[in-house]
């Protein structure tokens, strides 16, 4: 040690450690986007975090086909109805495997102007030519293509170019976007065994180390009514790189299952019947735009959440769809009593009901209800509290992480933990909660092998799902007429 003379200072690590904050209800959105009509398209299965609706539309473009392309129905509902971001979106539609050639069409001209009448063309693609002998046009200088509202490229003839004032047709041949080949394999993903590149469901492990935000759904619009689909969504929530956990939210098909009695039993035939999954049915109608409802029901937690300080401890139901009316696939109306929308809830189904104050998201339960009944897994806010308590303290004590295993960091942990837990009891977002160090859970073999552990004791709110009034006659006041 050097020699020292004088008066010196030092500092040690405060004893108290402030919460580190987390996105209580971030929802991850797979599915498919129209990456032909984007002014700066991602690559395929790269998550990418987006704000606003103008950040979505660049970098995946936009259209109105949602049965294509999945991620505009949630663009679309999370950030113009609802309002709320950020989202992570991943589009699986990938450009260089999903495409299909298309030969020689015939573009009629007007006044120099044709509309190629094909979805999904890919414009790096595009040639154009007056004969089939003749050479390719030059864009930009002999004619001009872009895409209309519809999707469909609009083929303007320049009138400084090559293309006579009165040519009537033009030919055209270009590659297309196929998203009918896109399959269920395609979502769930996997990783490549040749570049080890993560795909689909996969990627749920690249948002944090990308982003610093945890996931709180995973959503997939149109994708999460197939089984196998729905099933790896739920194993990627319940362990998030292998420490964090959130919710899956999923739709039951409305093609095959059209009557709210059958939803009960192919929800049990199909398994999705776990405490981390939210099952949802049927579609939501807001005009002549038709969306699944557990787009709109990620919508409904990330606005609930963003009014209660982003702590996840109110539930979604009872809160406002943008919705003017419910169906099933073929536009038929679904219009359900609280009598038959209360047999759902009761079968661990949410669902839409039009009673009070107009169309509301109704229903607290996880799919694993009725047959596990465990509050903090079968209630929907008292599973995403627990989630989102035990993502909390992970990300926050995270820099203790190795440090001396001693009576500091012992108290250092329990000051710091309780005394959060005690302001969330403060604001009523838990009925209470408490961490301890029990000598029964921390044999002397794990602490000599750096093993410690905590105990949380946690009461957060359950939503009063039933609420009654005992109405007696009395009387003892027909004394009021003497009065």
């Amino acid at each position: 040690m050097a020699y020292k003379h004088g008066v010196y200072g030092s500092e040690v690590p405060t004893s108290l450690v402030p919460t580190v904050k987390t996105s209580a209800g971030l929802p991850v959105v797979f599915g498919t986007a129209p990456i032909h009509m984007a002014k700066n398209p991602v690559p395929a299965n790269k998550p990418v975090l987006c704000y606003t609706y103008a950040e979505f539309v660049d970098q995946f473009g936009y259209h109105t086909d949602w049965s294509k392309y999945t991620l505009c129905e949630f663009a679309k509902s999370h950030f113009a109805l609802f309002n709320v971001a950020p989202v992570v979106f991943v589009n699986v539609l990938d450009s260089a495997v999903h495409k299909t050639a298309v030969p020689t069409k015939t573009v009629n001209l007007a006044s120099g102007v044709g509309i190629l009448d094909e979805d999904g063309v890919l414009l790096p693609t595009l040639v154009v030519k007056l004969t089939a002998e003749g050479s390719p046009l030059t864009k930009n200088i002999d004619y001009t293509a872009a895409f209309n509202g519809d999707g469909k490229v609009v083929i303007s003839r320049i009138t400084t170019g090559t293309i006579p004032d009165n040519q009537a047709t033009l030919l055209a041949t270009y590659t297309k976007l196929n998203p009918a080949v896109v399959a269920s394999a395609d979502i769930i993903g996997g990783v490549d065994i040749e570049t080890g590149n993560y795909e689909g469901l996969e990627l749920v492990n690249r948002v944090f180390p990308m982003f610093r935000i945890i996931p709180g759904q995973i959503v997939a619009p149109g994708w999460s009514c197939d089984p196998a689909v729905a099933a790896v969504m739920t194993a990627k929530a319940s362990n998030i790189n292998g420490h964090f956990k959130c919710i899956a939210v999923t739709d039951v098909p409305t093609d095959t299952v059209k009557k709210y009695t059958d939803v009960a039993a192919w929800k049990n035939d199909n398994n999705y019947v776990s405490e981390r999954q939210i099952v949802c049915w049927p579609l939501a109608k807001l005009g002549s735009e038709v969306f699944h409802l557990s787009t709109q029901t990620a919508g409904i937690i990330c606005k609930t959440d963003a009014a209660n300080d982003d702590v996840p401890y109110v539930s979604p139901s009872n809160k406002s769809l943008q919705a003017n009316g419910a169906v099933i696939s073929d536009g038929t109306e679904v219009n359900l009593g609280p009598d038959q929308a209360a047999y759902m809830n009761g079968q661990g189904i949410v669902t839409a009901l039009n009673f009070v104050g107009g169309w509301k998201l109704w229903g607290n339960r996880t799919g694993c209800y009725p047959g596990i009944t465990d509050p903090k897994d079968a209630f929907i806010p008292i599973r995403r509290m627990f989630d989102w308590i035990n993502n909390t303290l992970i990300l926050t004590f995270w820099q203790k992480v190795d440090a001396p295993l001693n009576k500091r960091l012992v108290d250092t942990i329990l000051d710091s933990a309780n005394i959060w837990l005690n302001g969330l009891a403060a604001r009523q977002m838990v009925l209470g909660g408490r961490v301890v160090l029990l000598e029964s859970e921390n044999p002397t073999t794990d602490l000599i092998d750096g093993i410690i552990r905590f105990h949380v004791y946690l009461t957060p709110p359950g939503p009063a799902r039933e609420i009654d009034f005992i109405i007696e006659y009395d009387p003892t006041y027909l004394a009021t007429l003497f009065a």
